[in-house]
């Protein structure tokens, strides 16, 4: 291990946008279709969320593909937060992630496979669901460090196989679902009326977990072949393809069951109900459909995984190169030219938090606190271009400054909501990253400190 060593760009275009695509869907398109039901008590109004999810999580990649191009290195968030507002910011957004985010994700994602995985009724691994986690976690990190263009190729086969199977669950329930009726895009006997924001904004935080991860990809950006055209392609087509993927999928739950059936589909408020993803399978599967879609969802849970954990781990290694975290995370292995220091602490983390079974309160955590550093980042656009308005840019967002302060607004109107009618999860994690603060101060003491014992 040498901090003399360099990442490399060994990530093609087609690699970051299977990282892209790969890392946001995982396990929300299946699983969150219920609980959204449930808070609006209309299909249509289900739909919507999902539309406006996918329009503002779009609207962000276009900010960040020219943030992206305009900063080609590793660190994604972390490094546009740093240049846009200063050293502390940049800190408390490592912070965020580097104990809650991205362990959190990686956790609820291996979990989530262990759980779809015993689902399949394999012989043998009924029990196991923890330790299947943890090596989920530990494999999946080891395959990281072989090399970073493993990674990529690694990401884009699991990415294409899970679009596959996702193509082929939709076709099959427009072509075979018996009871497939449109009507039931209209009014629902029960509702049919604007549920009210409160409602509307549950429905959308939930939505827009299944799009979580679309801003992984640039943490990556050291090590992308060509970032300044790629970064831009990969983050439009990829969140852009997911959109599309997100809605026709739901229109095909919708489409193939009785709406009842998805308000009692899988959720906090039904955990022993199906999934509705499963429900609607099982319309033309018949009782295999179940664990044919178990092993889907393993498929797509082990793909999320590999990406956020290719992806992530370049945040505590971009932070300690600016020795804002330990050095020794700073160093590259001489021969697979990846940080395998920062890949394996996270990894550990990550594992100890499947352990404890706080991933599910860490991931409702986790989309508060990331909206509060996305609104940052897309206002930090703005700062950009009239701080450095030459520099070199692979893209430029369309309808500037409107888009960006639009995707702002719109952020922090979701914050506000998820304030109150999520206060506990919202103020949990706006103090835990208050709590990095003093983290912040020792360290910057710590390091004045060296600096003047210094001969």
């Amino acid at each position: 291990m040498s901090e003399q060593s360099k990442l490399v760009r060994g990530l093609t275009p087609l690699h970051a946008g299977a990282l892209v695509v790969g890392t946001v869907i995982g396990t929300g398109i299946f699983l969150k279709a219920g609980i959204m039901s449930q808070a609006v008590g209309d299909p249509r109004w289900m739909l919507l969320a999902w539309v406006v999810a996918g329009v503002l999580s779009f609207a962000g990649a276009l900010v960040y593909a020219e943030i992206g191009s305009l900063f080609p290195r590793a660190g994604g968030e972390y490094v546009y937060i740093r240049e846009a507002y200063g050293d502390l910011p940049g800190f408390l957004y490592g912070w965020m992630r580097f104990w809650v985010a991205s362990p959190g994700s990686i956790a609820a994602y291996a979990v989530g496979g262990a759980t779809f995985l015993e689902a399949t009724h394999i012989p043998g691994i009924n029990g196991l669901r923890t330790p299947l986690a943890v090596s989920f976690i530990a494999f999946f990190t080891g395959l990281t460090c072989l090399s970073v263009r493993f990674g990529g190729r690694v990401q884009s086969l699991v990415t294409a196989l899970k679009v596959t199977i996702i193509v082929g669950l939709t076709l099959g329930i427009f072509l075979f679902a018996p009871a497939g009726s449109w009507a039931r895009l209209l009014p629902h006997a029960a509702g049919g009326s604007w549920p009210g924001f409160a409602a509307f904004g549950s429905a959308l935080l939930a939505a827009l977990w299944a799009y979580d991860g679309w801003n992984n990809m640039p943490m990556v950006a050291g090590e992308i072949q060509n970032p300044q055209r790629s970064i831009p392609l990969a983050l439009i087509i990829g969140v852009g393809g997911v959109m599309l993927i997100y809605t026709v999928v739901n229109i095909a739950y919708v489409y193939a069951l009785p709406f009842d059936e998805l308000l009692s589909a899988n959720s906090k408020f039904h955990p022993e109900g199906l999934p509705a993803a499963t429900k609607a399978a099982s319309t033309f599967l018949g009782d295999s459909g179940a664990a044919l879609l178990s092993a889907a969802f393993f498929v797509s849970a082990m793909g999320a995984l590999n990406g956020s954990i290719l992806t992530s781990s370049r945040i505590p290694y971009a932070m300690a190169v600016e020795n804002m975290m330990p050095r020794f995370l700073a160093a590259v292995h001489p021969k697979s030219h990846v940080p395998v220091r920062s890949a394996l602490v996270q990894g550990g983390w990550a594992a100890v938090i499947a352990v404890s079974g706080s991933f599910d309160q860490i991931t409702d955590y986790v989309v508060f606190a990331g909206w509060v550093f996305y609104a940052l980042a897309a206002i930090s656009l703005i700062i950009f271009r009239y701080r450095m308005p030459d520099a070199p840019r692979g893209y430029r967002v369309p309808a500037y400054p409107w888009l960006p302060l639009a995707f702002a607004g719109v952020a922090v109107a979701l914050l506000a909501n998820t304030l109150m009618t999520a206060p506990r999860e919202s103020l949990t994690g706006l103090l835990f990253i208050a709590s990095g603060v003093p983290v912040f101060l020792w360290m910057r003491r710590g390091s004045k400190t060296a600096a003047t014992d210094t001969p």
